[in-house]
């Protein structure tokens, strides 16, 4: 069903001593179901006539420009055309007769410009209207995009917490594997001091290995000076019994001669038998005490020689049973001290082998943290330009969205204007000086 409303006209004048100016009438209409205007105007000037743009609304949103504009009952939108649809139901049209008398028209060069200005302005700031409603949706699209990205940051802070837990798990495994490490650098340590306190014993037996063995070496030289002395001595009584033997042999001698020259020279007769028994006998008493006197001393240095080289074999024993086991003991300890060496080379290897992968897997850690967190500033940094983003976007938004609403108050007021007056009205233009109109009732 459609409505119509009284088309309010307007005829202008212009009088002036020069040419006259006709401004000729402008139909409002209400066309469609819907809510909507439209504005139509022509105006002629002398033998040319210059029809003005037609402005159409509907109750829709949204804009569009066309050099005709119909509009039905579904959509609507602004429009600007250069026939205006009339509603075909129209009450009385009055025409000023007056209009119809030929003018005398001057007609500015420079008003056909300013008509095209105007129409390029219309046609540009509906376009600009069109971007704005696309923008706008873009917009809430890009909110709603927004708002998405933000439910999503805001689940993954419990990922984050996830991978410090993770991180905190792995550094706390490495620091144990540092407290064994410490551990086995302690025992490490341990062996080394009791390698040094084997090697400090080991010199100190060599010390006093090179002491028994200069005590060795001072007891075999006594031997072989008591052994010298021994034979020595075994030289001396060998020719002290030898000059005891010719002594003897001697005093035999002297006496068989003695008594010899006592049977010739004496002639008495005397018992020689008994004296030369009696020397004999004193003599081999001196003998007998002389060779046991000897033989007690022989046998006196013979067992103190006997009894020193004894002791001294049994120190010599003793000495060489120790050089054995110092010998075994040294071996032994040449063996530990070989092992324990292989074993501390092991273990530092194992320490720097350690150390290395630690340092490594510590770096590893520090690059991934630094990673994350590069990454969690960057998403802070894109959170907050899209947040910029978003609150320009609303207050543009909201720009639009009062200038749409004025637009709509304005036609809104217009349209109740147009339908409650239908009455006819005059004005007059009045041509200034300045090219500028002034208008009256």
């Amino acid at each position: 069903m459609r409505k119509s409303h009284s088309v309010r006209e307007y005829s202008t004048s212009t009088r002036r001593s020069g040419p006259v100016t006709s401004f000729s009438r402008t139909s409002f209409g209400n066309l469609g179901s819907s809510a909507g205007g439209s504005y139509g105007s022509s105006s002629g000037f002398g033998s040319s006539g210059f029809g003005s743009s037609g402005f159409a609304s509907g109750g829709g949103g949204g804009g569009s420009y066309s050099s005709s504009s119909m509009i039905g009952g579904g959509g609507g939108g602004f429009g600007y055309s250069n026939a205006a649809m009339i509603a075909p139901t129209i009450t009385a049209v009055q025409v000023n007769r007056s209009l119809l008398a030929p003018l005398n028209l001057e007609i500015d060069p420079n008003i056909q410009a300013v008509r095209t200005q105007e129409k390029e302005q219309i046609k540009t700031l509906n376009n600009r209207f069109a971007s704005f409603i696309d923008k706008v949706r873009f917009l809430e699209q890009q909110n709603k995009m927004l708002e998405t990205k933000w439910s999503l940051l805001q689940e993954q802070t419990t990922t984050r917490s996830n991978i410090d837990s993770m991180f905190e798990a792995y550094i706390s495994n490495l620091r144990r594997q540092l407290d064994g490490l410490g551990n086995e650098k302690g025992l490490v340590e341990d062996f080394k001091k009791k390698y040094e306190d084997e090697i400090n014993k080991r010199a100190a037996a060599e010390n006093e290995f090179v002491l028994l063995k200069k005590d060795v070496d001072a007891a075999y030289m006594n031997k072989v000076e008591l052994e010298a002395k021994a034979d020595a001595l075994q030289d001396e009584i060998n020719f002290l019994r030898a000059v005891y033997e010719a002594e003897l042999r001697e005093l035999q001698s002297q006496i068989k001669d003695t008594s010899v020259i006592v049977e010739m020279d004496n002639s008495r007769s005397l018992d020689m038998d008994s004296i030369v028994a009696e020397v004999r006998a004193q003599y081999e008493d001196i003998a007998n005490r002389n060779r046991a006197e000897a033989e007690t001393w022989y046998k006196q240095k013979f067992e103190e020689m006997q009894m020193s080289a004894g002791q001294y074999g049994d120190d010599l024993r003793s000495t060489k049973a120790e050089i054995a086991e110092l010998n075994r003991m040294i071996a032994r300890l040449q063996n530990e001290i070989e092992s324990v060496k292989g074993q501390r080379s092991n273990l530092e290897a194992q320490i720097a082998e350690a150390e290395e992968r630690g340092e490594l897997a510590v770096k590893d850690a520090k690059a991934r943290i630094r990673d994350l967190e590069d990454a969690l500033q960057r998403a802070k940094q894109d959170m907050a330009r899209q947040v910029r983003e978003y609150q320009e976007l609303m207050n543009v938004k909201l720009a639009l969205d009062i200038e749409i609403a004025t637009y709509r108050k304005l036609l809104e007021g217009e349209e109740s204007r147009l339908a409650s007056g239908g009455a006819s009205a005059t004005i007059h233009v009045q041509q200034s000086s300045g090219g500028k109109f002034l208008m009256d009732n």
